[in-house]
């Protein structure tokens, strides 16, 4: 295949490679909670159910649901290859608060906060109503505030603050705390990027 946009193209295509090699053994060993059929693994990302056949790599998306663009398909081959099945306290962290967070603050704010925060915190009402439609429970915190189910037992919760004449909007992200463990600090970035990309898409 020839490489056109390097940036998603080049790490889908190593991880579908890596992805040929995977063992159902191992992958029913860390993710019990994951479907496994024989020729399938079925997982469901933020509501939405999709099939990926194994080895040769093919994403069959549930009747309804679009193939999803490569990094989230990417993002969804790394989970299967490198995630776990960890449960959930009763806490939440920040990105910051997490191991490496800290070292990946300053392009994470940029990326996520300020995206969030720009696109959502100047039409609350259309991002009200986006985020319900994907499932999300409304929360007593910010202006507005939602938690969803991102994957398997990880949740987000997305919080803002509408901006005024002396304050621009604002964003706050936080993760359950097994993300701690079960994800990488990339991996968070681009759980951050999916959950802002599906609830824009829905505005």
């Amino acid at each position: 295949m020839q490489v056109e946009n390097h940036k998603e193209e080049v790490p889908f295509e190593h991880y579908v490679n890596l992805f040929r090699s995977l063992s159902p053994e191992d992958a029913q060993r860390r993710l019990p909670d994951v479907p496994w059929d024989g020729q399938c693994y079925c997982l469901t990302l933020l509501g939405r159910e999709y099939r990926i056949a194994w080895p040769e790599y093919a994403m069959i998306p549930a009747e309804g649901n679009a193939v999803p663009p490569l990094p989230t398909q990417t993002f969804l081959l790394r989970y299967l290859l490198e995630g776990k099945s960890l449960p959930a306290g009763d806490g939440w962290k920040t990105f910051r608060e997490m191991p490496w967070g800290e070292l990946y603050h300053q392009p994470y704010n940029g990326r996520i906060l300020t995206r969030a925060a720009f696109t959502f915190g100047t039409r609350l009402a259309a991002f009200q109503a986006a985020a319900e439609k994907l499932g999300g429970q409304r929360l007593p915190h910010g202006d507005a505030g939602y938690q969803f189910q991102l994957i398997g037992l990880y949740q987000m919760q997305l919080l803002l603050w509408e901006g005024d004449e002396e304050f621009p909007p604002s964003a706050q992200v936080l993760y359950s705390d097994n993300f701690s463990q079960g994800f990488s600090p990339e991996d968070r970035v681009v759980a951050g990027d999916i959950l802002i990309s599906h609830i824009k898409n829905l505005m």
